[in-house]
């Protein structure tokens, strides 16, 4: 059984997710909360396409290419849109104060009509087109680089959801390109074998502690047709802890703020030490989902990412 919840227009425009829930075999398209698009009324960004592919770019206010500025990849939830996802994140305004470009690409429509990214074997090629999403971004920041002047040690990506899950794909495959990633509500390949970076990526994994469509226990994501499976928030972290070398995982880490509107419990921080890039985790409590994203959230995730460039070595292997 395939549905979908019908929703008033001013919600129209928040970030579509995939839901299940225990025992059942269907979709659900989730959408965000009325917190979550209302906290973000953001600059409108320019449309425009590369390779029949669709994205959303954001140039940040005054930007005159006098000197090279950061690039963060928004990518979106399944069954969602680039410009769905420039509200939900509210990332336009601090790319106007701070100073960086964000770019939202558009998934591919997949047979029920929903906009997918293929980022692993879990989610959410569910139709088995093989699109090669990899490809598409790699293309996607080298056009943004031959045009604006990108600052190639600090090329990020941030997704959610099933974008989330793509966050970790081009961490995993275009490592020497991305310093740093955040995944919300999202996971890593299964087997963590599937994942060969050949320099080190900065991790931030946001999480809701009752997540039941991507659990922090792992499980499967029931799209109708068979199982596919994601692994514990702990083996997501604990599998990018083993490839950046850290000594030490589980630490306290810094308090990013209240990020959820929804919640009234405190975010839980992790970090690690001695590792040859961060490996962090933000755990929501009580947090579902789809989280009523505060403005915190932007500034915390941009100071994250900003705090990870790629070293020299590193960005002379992406050139």
């Amino acid at each position: 059984m395939l549905g979908e919840v019908r929703l008033p227009a001013r919600l129209a425009s928040c970030s579509l997710e995939v839901m299940h829930k225990a025992f059942a075999v269907s979709l659900v398209i989730l959408v965000g909360s009325p917190l979550a698009c209302g906290d973000h009324a953001t600059p409108a960004s320019s449309s425009a396409a590369l390779d029949g592919r669709t994205y959303v770019l954001k140039v940040p206010d005054g930007y005159d290419g006098s000197h090279p500025l950061p690039l963060i990849v928004a990518t979106h939830g399944y069954g969602g849109t680039g410009s769905t996802l420039v509200p939900y994140f509210g990332l336009d305004p601090v790319a106007d104060e701070r100073g960086f470009f964000v770019v939202y690409p558009d998934g591919t429509v997949d047979q029920s009509g929903r906009r997918f990214f293929n980022a692993t074997d879990a989610c959410c090629d569910f139709y088995g087109t093989g699109v090669d999403d990899v490809a598409f971004i790699d293309s996607l920041v080298d056009h943004i680089e031959a045009t604006y002047a990108i600052d190639p040690s600090r090329v990020y990506a941030v997704g959610y959801s099933n974008g989330g899950f793509m966050s970790y794909r081009l961490a995993c495959d275009l490592s020497p390109r991305f310093a740093a990633i955040v995944s919300l509500e999202g996971a890593m390949w299964n087997d963590p074998s599937q994942c060969r970076p050949t320099a080190p990526v900065a991790i931030l994994e946001v999480h809701g502690t009752d997540d039941i469509v991507i659990s922090p226990a792992g499980g499967n994501v029931v799209d109708g047709y068979s199982n596919r499976v994601y692994p514990p928030l702990v083996e997501t972290v604990g599998s990018w802890a083993t490839l950046n070398g850290c000594a030490e995982t589980g630490l306290p880490g810094a308090d990013p703020g209240a990020i959820d509107g929804e919640t009234s419990q405190p975010t839980t921080a992790q970090t690690s030490s001695g590792c040859r890039a961060d490996v962090d985790l933000w755990m929501n409590q009580g947090g579902t989902h789809s989280p009523a994203l505060t403005s915190t959230w932007p500034e915390a995730i941009v100071d994250f990412l900003m705090a990870h460039p790629k070293s020299s070595v590193d960005t002379i292997a992406a050139k």
